[in-house]
C-alpha cells in the first residue's frame, strides 16, 4: 500500500495529529535508509597520472596500461601531462595516489613544495624506472621522498632475472610471484639505506667489473611523511609491461600506495 492511500484512509478515521505522527514515521524510516545506503557506499579512490618528459620511456603508452586498469578498480582518474598539475596542493590533498611518469625535465619551486607536501600528508605516491627515479635530476628533497635515484644502466638493454627477496615473499606486492626474466634495463641506483626492498637484481660485471656481484633492489616501498612510496625500476618502454610480473607488480604496488591493500 503506498504512503497516500495510508494517509487517506487515516483522514477518514484518525485526528489530525495522528496523521501527522504517521507522516513523521515514515519520513523517518525513508531517511534512515536512504542513510544506510549511502553509508554502506564507498566514496571512490582518487588517482592522479601525470606524465611527460623524455619521450624515450614511452610515457604516454605506459599510462594507456595502467590508467584503464585504475577505473576498472573503481578509481576516479585524472590524467595530465603538464607538471602544473601539482600547483593546486589543496586538491592535491584529496588524492589517494598520485602516479608519476616523467622523466628528467626540470619541476618549479612550488610545484615541487606542493608534491613534497601532499606526499607528506598522507597521499600516496607510485612510479616505475625513469618515471620516478630519474625525475628532476637536481631536486635532492624529491629524491629523498622516492628513496633512490638512477645512475647507470650497464650493458644498455640486457638480460638479466629479478630475483624476490626471501623474507618479503608474503608482501602483498610482490606475495605468490617467483623470480622472473627481464631484456630491458638493469638500473644501477643511489638508494636510501630506509627503503623495504621487495625485490633485487644482481650486476654479472660484464660490462662493467668492478660491480660484479652487487645486488641492487628493483622494487621497493617506504614513507615519506604519513605518505606511502611505491617503487619498481621495471619499465624502460611499455613493452617491458609485457612480462606479466612487471605489470602485476606496478599494480599492487599502485593499489598499496593508495592503501587499498596492506
Amino acid at each position: 500500500m503506498k504512503l497516500r492511500d495510508i494517509i487517506r484512509k487515516a483522514n477518514k478515521r484518525l485526528n489530525p495529529v495522528a496523521v501527522l505522527t504517521i507522516i513523521f514515521f515514515f519520513t523517518v524510516l525513508l531517511s534512515q535508509s536512504v542513510l544506510a545506503r549511502t553509508s554502506d557506499t564507498p566514496a571512490r579512490k582518487k588517482a592522479l597520472i601525470v606524465w611527460g618528459g623524455w619521450e624515450g620511456h614511452e610515457p604516454k603508452k605506459c599510462v594507456d596500461i595502467f590508467a584503464p586498469w585504475l577505473v576498472e578498480q573503481g578509481f576516479e582518474v585524472e590524467i595530465s601531462n603538464t607538471l602544473d598539475a601539482y600547483l593546486d596542493l589543496e586538491k592535491l590533498k584529496k588524492l589517494d595516489v598520485i602516479i608519476q611518469v616523467y622523466t628528467q625535465g626540470t619541476i618549479t619551486g612550488q610545484q615541487e613544495r606542493n608534491l613534497l607536501e601532499a606526499v607528506k600528508s598522507g597521499v600516496g605516491l607510485a612510479g616505475w624506472h625513469g618515471g620516478l627515479a630519474d625525475s628532476f635530476r637536481m631536486n635532492t628533497e624529491y629524491q629523498f621522498m622516492v628513496g633512490g635515484q638512477w645512475v647507470a644502466h650497464p650493458g644498455g638493454i640486457i638480460d638479466y632475472e629479478v630475483n624476490i627477496v626471501p623474507e618479503k615473499k608474503n608482501d602483498p606486492i610482490v606475495r605468490g610471484l617467483k623470480d622472473f626474466k627481464m631484456h630491458s634495463e638493469q638500473y644501477y641506483m643511489h638508494i636510501d639505506p630506509i627503503i623495504e626492498v621487495l625485490a633485487t637484481t644482481t650486476f654479472s660485471g660484464k660490462y662493467a667489473p668492478w660491480i660484479e656481484g652487487v645486488v641492487m633492489p628493483v622494487v621497493w616501498k617506504k614513507y615519506y611523511g604519513q605518505g606511502r612510496v611505491f617503487y619498481s625500476s621495471l619499465g624502460h618502454v611499455a613493452a617491458d609491461f609485457d612480462v606479466p610480473e612487471a605489470r602485476e607488480i606496478v599494480k599492487r604496488g599502485i593499489l598499496w600506495a593508495a592503501r587499498v591493500i596492506d
